[in-house]
């Protein structure tokens, strides 16, 4: 601690990433990372801007990212101006806590959620509230519901939620949204893609609704760093606001072309999906042949307990075997690992590790 630091920086108890370490012939299972290419098509557009005039590299690229809005409209049939981008959705996070959220009144989201939630809560003095999950980690849409017409200062939670994967209908997150007419309700879907259906049709019924999407996960581009936003123009422009006022340039030219043509390959895009999802659907038979009580996902990563065994020491044993997988030692969730859905041949190693690991 530094007598420069403001008290702002004192007080903050930073996100903790998943590890990235650098261990030869590792089993990578901790970080929700896809564990399939990007589409062919992406890499060509790359490729592309370096190629046709690298030079273009020393101009300063389009502030708007007019192309990838343009490419996100057309995807999910809504206009440029309901469609906000960013520097992964982490940013867009950042800027939706610090543009939406922070009012007088606390905001909520759940106990067990993404932990980079109460983070920003920190960074931007937000007050807030969590709810507690049901017992089998559900989200009840009627604990969100204003108490003697109090309003909230905001929601915020993802769908499907993380750690835990449990999914959220539709019809439960319009329940929310319509229940709380005066406060933003935001829906991260990192992980929708791999089992859910997303909210962004909702958001033409409801102009309190953003809703928060990623390419770092169903797209493969976690190394480029893209996220995007689409609600009602008027949220849209308060993210804009906040955004110019930060960073004017978010998004580099690479990202821009390689994100537009991840979007519009579809085919690959879909073809990858049903591969995790059938990938996730034998791991997760597979772990309950093993004990394990593993809860309904989805998203490409399993949360699961085994009732005889510590997941602190599992995730240890794992790890001596050069495969890691993300343990929290938080309340109501120090016995769950999350397991990240690898290829079929990571998942069987895994598999065979935790026979053996189990006798």
């Amino acid at each position: 601690m530094s007598r420069f630091w403001s008290q702002v920086v004192r007080d903050l108890t930073p996100y903790v990433p998943g590890e990235q370490p650098k261990i030869a012939n590792l089993i990578k299972l901790n970080t929700n990372e896809n564990p399939y290419p990007p589409s062919p098509k992406a890499l060509a557009a790359i490729q592309a801007e370096l190629g046709d005039d690298a030079a273009r590299l020393r101009l300063y690229p389009d502030p708007n990212a007019d192309l990838l809005k343009q490419a996100v409209a057309r995807r999910y049939e809504v206009t440029p101006a309901q469609v906000f981008v960013g520097n992964g959705s982490d940013e867009v996070l950042a800027h939706a806590f610090q543009a939406l959220l922070k009012h007088d009144a606390p905001i909520l989201f759940p106990d067990i959620t993404y932990s980079f939630y109460p983070v920003y809560c920190g960074l931007y003095g937000v007050d807030y509230r969590c709810v507690p999950l049901a017992d089998d980690f559900t989200l009840r849409p009627a604990d969100y519901a204003p108490v003697h017409g109090q309003r909230h200062g905001g929601i915020i939670f993802p769908n499907p939620n993380a750690p835990t994967g449990r999914l959220l209908a539709l019809d439960a997150i319009a329940e929310i949204a319509a229940a709380n007419p005066d406060s933003v309700v935001i829906v991260d879907e990192a992980y929708v893609d791999f089992g859910g259906e997303t909210a962004i049709p909702l958001t033409a019924r409801f102009d309190n609704l953003l809703v928060i999407h990623t390419l770092s996960k169903s797209r493969s581009l976690a190394g480029l760093r893209v996220g995007y936003a689409v609600g009602h123009p008027a949220l849209i422009e308060a993210l804009e606001r906040v955004k110019n006022s930060f960073n004017s340039y978010p998004l580099d030219r690479l990202a821009i072309v390689g994100a537009v043509a991840a979007i519009e390959d579809e085919a690959w895009f879909a073809d990858c999906c049903r591969k995790v999802i059938a990938s996730r659907d034998v791991l997760n038979e597979q772990l309950a042949g093993l004990g394990f009580e593993v809860l309904p996902s989805g998203a490409n990563f399993v949360f699961a307990r085994h009732p005889q065994r510590d997941a602190g020491e599992l995730a240890k044993a794992l790890r001596e075997r050069n495969i890691i997988v993300r343990h929290f030692k938080l309340p109501r969730i120090d016995q769950f690992l999350r397991i990240t859905v690898g290829t079929d041949s990571e998942c069987a190693a895994l598999v065979t590790a935790l026979r053996a690991i189990l006798g």
